[in-house]
């Protein structure tokens, strides 16, 4: 049986055909982190950036999701509470060493209420937090759903039930069903691991509505192809943030105007900008992503009032 075409024969996983290519060099790398990261300034934290109190994530209602800053957000379909990439500890970085979050998440990860279901799109330290899913008080109750490889890191932070999916394929808990879809990223937590384990999107959908979650991604030709076989979908949770410079975000992180063109791509009717605000991993000015994703959905006729900006912590019916 022929494999599929992103599955690497003992080496692991790659992108989709068409994704973009890193054109970076050992001068961009450099020059990245010794002087771009080394030089950037945190601007004082936008007014309303933050909501007024925390959110209540075990009275959330059917079609509801909270914001709880980067890419994690809690949301209820079919009568189902998920948790999409809990990172929620100070750092994204093993030993304490990596970046700092300059926000600290909407809700800690041991005020956490029992969840039906974590999604983990990835296992980048920003997405997949080993401190805080270690200290989730209900793991023995709640399944995990991943990509393929991640299942043993995840059971040694003491989840029974972990299932792993390929792109493609689905799986139910009740009234939802979660697909596992492609994505345009990497994956890697040290030196000598990376793409062995695989990175992805999700599709959620319950009787009533369908919700895309982009985890980490640059463009790519596979968008269009997630739209016309996964799609429609009534909301787009899409990155914005930490795309600079673009020699090595462009293979791995959507630009604002970027996004609006994968929101379109997979035909979804609106979109939250996510994966901004909370944690500098890049050296542009981290507030700046909302106001070019709203300006770049009148710019592409998406519509301005489809592009979304949630306050860290804030509720909002899709």
């Amino acid at each position: 049986m022929t494999a599929p075409a992103h599955h690497v024969p003992g080496r692991g996983f790659r992108n989709p055909p068409g994704s973009p290519r890193q054109s970076a060099t050992l001068r961009d790398f450099l020059r990245f982190l010794l002087l771009d990261m080394r030089r950037a300034q945190l601007p004082p934290l936008p007014t309303g950036h933050v909501a007024p109190a925390p959110p209540d994530l075990a009275a959330l209602s059917e079609n509801e999701l909270a914001w709880l800053g980067h890419a994690c957000f809690a949301l209820h379909m079919a009568g189902k509470l998920v948790l999409t990439d809990p990172y929620l500890s100070r750092t994204a970085g093993p030993f304490g060493l990596g970046p700092k979050r300059f926000l600290d998440a909407a809700v800690a990860a041991e005020a956490l209420p029992r969840l039906d279901l974590i999604v983990i799109s990835h296992n980048h330290y920003d997405h997949l937090d080993t401190r805080a899913l270690s200290a989730y008080r209900f793991r023995a109750e709640t399944p995990v759903v991943c990509p393929l490889g991640l299942a043993p890191l995840l059971r040694r932070q003491g989840f029974n039930e972990v299932v792993e999916l390929d792109w493609w394929q689905e799986w139910r808990l009740g009234d939802l069903a979660v697909t596992c879809l492609p994505a345009v990223h990497f994956s890697g937590r040290g030196p000598f691991d990376r793409n062995r384990t695989l990175w992805a999107s999700f599709a959620f959908a319950s009787p009533y509505r369908k919700l895309w979650f982009g985890g980490d991604t640059a463009p790519g030709a596979v968008f269009r192809e997630i739209g016309e076989r996964a799609g429609p979908f009534d909301l787009a949770l899409v990155g914005i943030g930490a795309y600079e410079p673009r020699s090595i975000m462009q293979a791995s992180h959507a630009t604002p105007e970027e996004a609006i063109g994968i929101a379109r791509d997979i035909r979804a009717s609106a979109a939250v900008g996510m994966h901004w605000g909370s944690i500098m991993l890049t050296p542009e000015d981290p507030f700046e992503a909302p106001h070019r994703f709203r300006l770049a959905a009148l710019e592409q006729q998406y519509g301005e009032a489809n592009a979304c900006v949630m306050q860290v912590g804030e509720v909002r019916a899709f």
